[in-house]
């Protein structure tokens, strides 16, 4: 009897989630909680001058825990921002961590905690389940619907002196507690708005189609398409729509769950490769990869992704064959971006045929590259590059 996947061991991690508008305001009392008296705030400047940041400043006064901010994190965050993040939590004496920004403040915030639990540096962690020692107490309040570093097992660190992202795998790096606050994702523009909620698709499909999908992921995957196709061209329209905004955090939620244990594909890994070459917005590079992938791999799971291309409201004949169905799918994918302004290319983003040997080689080193539902050669990945510039 051929095997179901529906019985195949697997394991779901997740960590305790509090969503709903004032979640960010709750920083305090769950740091207290947790026996902080002392936190490192990571941030990025941008966060800290928001109206709302303040709030979660009250929050970690009102309970008695003194805070530490560290604002050093830009985009793509490299080895060099964590080490000084861990001299700064070691120096002040901190005992937690609260991350409050988007997905290169908690993947910081991460690489802080890893090192200092374990005292080597940031880089001596790459893969999957090499951090030994369990990391200080983590609390993440994330501000963007898209990245999930908020609720993943993932870290994911620039090498500078190598110029590649290194991924970080490990339950130790899940967060002690995520507070999901729609309320302060308003303030993010139309530009982040959708590349971030193209990043959290991106998730959810490529999690869905991946080779260690499972039942849990595969519910959490399916509802995130639906939520994102219906909340993520709202959100745009009306920034200030808190229903739209909600329904982009939860997506981002489901899909962060659902890639955190089935992992991700050739999206990913092609992403990772531009950031860490090329230091190009990971979820921009994710939306603009996103169909050429699905182009590329559609053969090995057609009915995986024609599920998809229905949960973001396809309507694809049930005699369909396999070409009618890749095409059905591919042009509700590239409506969504296009009615999100997700229409730009590699090449406007400045990569040139040059660049693509140095980038398929990244790619196909990633460990992300491992789960994607079709095995490529490095050739394979350049074509897609192509494709995509």
């Amino acid at each position: 009897m051929a095997s179901d996947v529906l019985l195949d061991l697997r394991k779901f991690l997740a960590p305790e989630a509090v969503f709903g508008v004032g979640a960010g305001r709750l920083a305090g009392r769950y740091a207290r909680n947790l026996g902080a008296r002392r936190v490192l705030l990571v941030t990025d400047p941008n966060v800290a001058r928001q109206p709302w940041f303040a709030d979660i400043l009250a929050s970690l006064d009102e309970s008695g825990v003194g805070y530490v901010p560290y604002s050093d994190v830009r985009p793509n965050p490299r080895d060099s921002e964590v080490m000084r993040g861990a001299e700064l939590y070691r120096s002040e004496g901190c005992d937690a961590v609260v991350a409050v920004g988007g997905g290169s403040p908690m993947d910081c915030a991460k690489g802080i905690g890893i090192v200092c639990a374990n005292g080597r540096h940031i880089l001596d962690y790459e893969g999957v389940d090499n951090v030994p020692a369990p990391c200080p107490p983590l609390i993440c309040v994330p501000t963007t619907a898209g990245s999930s570093a908020d609720v993943s097992q993932f870290a994911i660190i620039t090498d500078t002196t190598r110029k590649v992202k290194i991924a970080i795998v490990s339950k130790a790096v899940v967060p002690d507690a995520a507070l999901i606050d729609p309320a302060l994702t308003v303030t993010m523009g139309r530009g982040i708005t959708a590349d971030t909620g193209v990043d959290a698709l991106t998730h959810a499909v490529e999690a869905y189609v991946s080779n260690a999908h499972g039942p849990i992921t595969d519910l959490f995957a399916l509802e995130a398409v639906r939520r994102i196709a219906r909340h993520l061209p709202a959100a745009i329209e009306n920034p200030e729509d808190l229903d739209a905004r909600g329904g982009m955090m939860l997506g981002s939620m489901y899909a962060g769950l659902a890639f955190s244990n089935a992992i991700l594909g050739a999206v990913h890994a092609m992403a990772h490769s531009l950031g860490g070459l090329l230091d190009l917005p990971h979820g921009q590079c994710n939306a603009i990869l996103l169909d050429h992938v699905i182009d590329y791999n559609f053969a090995a799971a057609p009915e995986r992704y024609t599920d998809i291309g229905v949960a973001l409201g396809a309507s694809i004949p049930p005699g369909a064959d396999l070409e009618e169905k890749r095409s059905l799918v591919l042009a509700q994918v590239r409506a969504l971006k296009a009615a999100v302004g997700s229409t730009a290319t590699l090449a406007s983003l400045g990569v040139t045929l040059a660049d693509l040997e140095r980038l398929s080689e990244f790619a196909m080193n990633d460990p992300c590259m491992v789960t994607n539902p079709k095995a490529p050669t490095a050739l394979d990945i350049r074509a897609v590059f192509e494709h995509a510039l």
